[in-house]
């Protein structure tokens, strides 16, 4: 009796296993919602959070559908029987690869400064462009003021940063130098024995008589008139050479007096070299060198003034377009200077020329230096902001500048602005207006600086075309941030 009963005991383990091994390989071959219904059945749980959830995901990607991708058929708010997120059959359906557009509010258009314009076919200069920095004309721009005498500064009529004419007062110099004072003492004692000799020579020559005593002293006497007038012209010379102006000599003969203070001036307006500068010359006190009690030595700089009328653009061109450089220069070619601004954009100087070109090739950095004269514009401040003494010009020595040289003529090119197109790695767009919005559009580069771009004829783009004409990398930075906020709402979109 107990080995019958075992023996059904064992039995029924046995088909007991075999029923679970059947269903667990019924579970891993069949469908997924046969699968769903079993486990449903045997762990039973609320489904309506995870549905509502993906009912969820699916209407805020059908609101977002429509933003970025045009669809070809249909957007994302229509994906018919959206039911089974596991299986969408053919995905091409979407359309994504069409037209890859952005929009922007008119708040937003304005804060970037977009502008839309048609795309023209002119003619291109295809230029070499070459590195400059804006330096004073040697020889032309620097006056050094020296001390013409040993003493002391008294006074300083000039700072640092104002503006000087010809012939002003700079420095007025109390005199120490003893060899200068006693040369003073000498010309007024030669100056003083010339008057007592002409006295004397006009009472005897008044005098009507034939003796000889009184020829022989007429002549003794005009013997001694020579010889001072000799030692006089000396006197004056040593004072020259001490530095005293010809006005100051002849201050002290008249005034019979010696001279204790030199005024030193800023060099008159025939001391000057204008060249081919426009306006009456106008310097800048550029550097002070002494302070008011300071002694000086003769020769010692007391200031330097400068003349920024006109200044000139050293350039820096490579070795392999020294030959082009050479033919522009001789054939006087016209070179614009493009001078970057505070908005990044660059401000253009045209009708430039080149002066001369370096006569050798650098050794070490292989590049060949030519040199532009830049005319200089003089600006005048707000009203009651700058005093009149203040001189300010637009251009300054150490500004750095591009030129760009014309080589190359070619004709009929699409030429648009360097803001019209964008760069995203090795790829270039351009966005066309269609209506409120802006369709993104690849295209080739030719040849690219700094204010143009040439695009390539080959239809991606075509004349007359509007596109936005500033503001593309702006443009390509939101599109690429819209389609990032796209994206994301496909996380759990299972394509």
């Amino acid at each position: 009796m107990l080995d019958r009963r075992w023996l059904g005991f064992v039995a029924g383990v046995f088909i007991s296993l075999l029923l679970v091994v059947i269903l667990f390989g019924l579970f891993l071959v069949s469908p997924s919602r046969f699968r769903t219904t079993i486990v449903a059945s045997l762990f039973p749980y609320d489904l309506k959070s995870e549905s509502a959830q993906k009912t969820r995901s699916q209407t805020i990607h059908d609101i977002h559908g429509d933003v970025h991708p045009k669809s070809g058929g249909h957007g994302h708010g229509d994906h018919g029987d959206h039911g089974d997120h596991g299986d969408h059959g053919d995905h091409g359906d979407h359309g994504h690869a069409d037209k890859v557009e952005v929009s922007l509010s008119s708040q937003a258009r304005n804060g970037i400064g977009l502008r839309e314009g048609p795309v023209v076919v002119k003619s291109y200069s295809r230029p070499v462009i070459v590195p400059g920095i804006i330096v004073e004309k040697p020889g032309r721009s620097q006056y050094t003021v020296i001390a013409p005498i040993t003493g002391y500064v008294t006074q300083v009529y000039r700072t640092p940063g104002g503006s000087v004419s010809p012939g002003d007062p700079l420095f007025e110099l109390r005199l120490t130098h003893e060899e200068l004072v006693q040369s003073q003492v000498d010309l007024l004692a030669t100056s003083e024995a010339l008057d007592v000799i002409q006295r004397e020579l006009r009472r005897l020559e008044s005098i009507n008589t034939e003796g000889l005593i009184a020829k022989k002293r007429i002549l003794d006497q005009q013997y001694e008139l020579q010889k001072l007038e000799g030692r006089q012209r000396a006197q004056r010379q040593a004072l020259l050479l001490h530095g005293l102006s010809e006005s100051q000599v002849k201050t002290i003969q008249e005034s019979r007096t010696l001279l204790g203070t030199v005024i030193v001036r800023a060099p008159h307006e025939d001391e000057l070299v204008v060249d081919d500068a426009e306006g009456q010359p106008t310097l800048l006190l550029q550097q002070l060198d002494v302070e008011r009690g300071q002694y000086v030595e003769t020769g010692v700089t007391l200031a330097v003034l400068v003349d920024h009328r006109t200044l000139m653009i050293d350039a820096e061109a490579f070795e392999k377009d020294a030959i082009e450089i050479s033919e522009a220069a001789s054939e006087g070619r016209p070179i614009v200077a493009m001078l970057e601004t505070a908005s990044g954009e660059y401000r253009d100087i045209p009708g430039l020329t080149i002066d001369y070109l370096s006569s050798e090739v650098d050794a070490e950095a292989r590049t060949l230096h030519f040199f532009v004269s830049l005319p200089n514009e003089k600006l005048s401040g707000p009203a009651g902001k700058l005093s009149s003494e203040t001189l300010n010009w637009r251009y300054r020595p150490g500004q750095r500048v591009r030129l760009r040289v014309p080589i190359e003529e070619w004709l009929d090119q699409m030429v648009v602005p360097a803001t019209a197109v964008a760069e995203d790695g090795v790829e270039h767009y351009v966005f066309i207006a269609d209506g409120d919005h802006f369709h993104q559009q690849a295209v080739e580069v030719e040849f690219r600086d700094p204010k143009c771009v040439v695009l390539a004829n080959d239809g991606s783009i075509h004349p007359g075309d509007i596109i936005a004409l500033t503001a593309a990398q702006q443009l390509q930075f939101a599109l690429k941030s819209q389609s990032g906020t796209t994206a994301d709402h496909h996380l759990g979109h299972s394509h």
